[in-house]
């Protein structure tokens, strides 16, 4: 679907989806609970509905309460030998330790991008604590068998920290104590989310540094109510928004949050931006932008609402983090770079893990999401600033994170 976004300027107030890194972790947890927990303030993106299919092929029964409220009875009982992910990497990730909670075989499967995007990362820390795994030379479909047991194992942080998630999560299910070593962590906040997660579920885990984790085996997931926050990587789009085209407000947000992408607000300080934090929510207004340094290794989703930040600001922004954005949707850092260039705007990705934007004028163009839901999101920002329309080819894609966003925008554009 292509979709065409113009100039304008925006004042209002959007309240964001919840935050699909939480939703899916909550799920995840209240499938591991064999009593009845209630999720609010859920809104089903691509994302969060594949985590819930997963949660009740995995077992759970699943009633829906009021239109963004569901009560989950946990427990697994897996009723296929087949889990479809779909298109998300943090349920693969998530899923597959959680799968080999179980003796039965079950094959994890997905679909598109997810398809060229690796998981042999998962492959010898699952082995070594005691899974039977066949793989895709390091690819999907991979198929697991346990029961996980637990022991001391390592796992390379360096490239996501999703896989340690699902980890963290089985682990405290398993008949052993687990130590778990973490080189290189990358993502840390997203860790924190997943601890903070756990621990809303009477789970215990301990940590030290990032580097290891201490997790005791025959928890007890108890029985939550679980409200889900704002999701910082689409406030972050509509702050951006503000930021370069007039005043925006996000409600449900908090910089209280655990989830890494709070940072977007230092970018938007350094960058000039007017930033207002109250308890529930934060205000942007306009200013002159200039060029900013940042580094985004620990937050990689916001590259691009980073860039859009950065084609609007005076000077050339230098953002640090490019080596994290080779495996998402698509190879981020290259379509930040194709596709800004049709809006006549320099990316320079030429040297390692850093991205230099030049600011300018952005002009109208026909533009490829990649199939990127960010992607599609950062050039219709851009495009508050353009000279003309842009049009954007697979617009569809922001399903995946923030289904109403081209409607949301509309709202409050002038």
């Amino acid at each position: 679907m292509d979709k065409t976004a113009g100039p304008g300027r925006v004042k209002g107030t959007l309240t964001p989806p919840c935050s699909k890194s939480y939703a899916q972790r909550a799920l995840a947890a209240a499938l591991l609970s064999e009593e009845v927990s209630v999720l609010r303030n859920l809104e089903f993106c691509d994302d969060t509905r594949s985590a819930l299919r997963c949660i009740e092929a995995l077992g759970a029964r699943v009633r829906q309460a009021d239109p963004t409220t569901l009560s989950i009875e946990g427990g697994l009982a897996p009723r296929v030998s087949r889990l479809n992910v779909g298109e998300s990497g943090l349920a693969t990730r998530l899923f597959t330790p959680l799968a080999s909670l179980c003796s039965t075989p079950i094959v994890i499967e997905g679909r598109d991008s997810l398809l060229r995007r690796p998981m042999g990362m998962m492959l010898e820390p699952l082995r070594r604590l005691g899974v039977q795994v066949r793989d895709n030379d390091g690819f999907l479909p991979i198929e697991v068998c346990g029961p996980i047991r637990g022991g001391e194992v390592e796992v390379d942080g360096s490239v996501s920290s999703q896989f340690i998630t699902g980890l963290l999560l089985a682990l405290p299910k398993a008949k052993q104590d687990t130590t778990l070593r973490v080189q290189g962590a990358v993502s840390t906040p997203y860790l924190d989310m997943t601890l903070d997660t756990a621990a809303r579920f009477g789970v215990e885990i301990s940590q030290r540094d990032y580097e290891e984790f201490y997790i005791p085996g025959r928890q007890h997931y108890r029985s939550t109510y679980f409200s889900i926050e704002g999701d910082w990587s689409a406030a972050a789009m509509l702050l951006v928004a503000g930021a370069t085209a007039g005043e925006i407000t996000v409600r449900n947000v908090s910089m209280l949050s655990k989830q890494a992408d709070t940072a977007i607000c230092t970018a938007l300080v350094r960058a000039g931006a007017a930033v207002i934090n109250e308890p529930e929510s934060v205000t942007v207004q306009h200013r002159p932008l200039h060029a900013f340094e940042f580094d985004a290794t620990n937050c990689p989703d916001l590259f691009p609402a980073l860039a859009a930040l950065a084609a609007a600001a005076d000077g050339v922004s230098e953002i640090r983090g490019t080596s994290r954005l080779e495996y998402k949707e698509c190879n981020r850092a290259e379509a930040i770079r194709d596709e800004y260039a049709k809006l006549g705007i320099e990316v320079d990705t030429s040297e390692e893990d850093l991205m230099r934007i030049r600011g300018g004028q952005v002009h109208g163009a026909r533009t490829r999401s990649h199939g990127d839901h960010r992607m599609a999101m950062s050039l219709a920002v851009a495009a508050l600033r353009s000279d003309g329309e842009i049009t954007i080819e697979g617009a569809e894609s922001v399903a995946k994170s923030y289904p109403g966003f081209f409607e949301d925008l509309e709202l409050i554009r002038y």
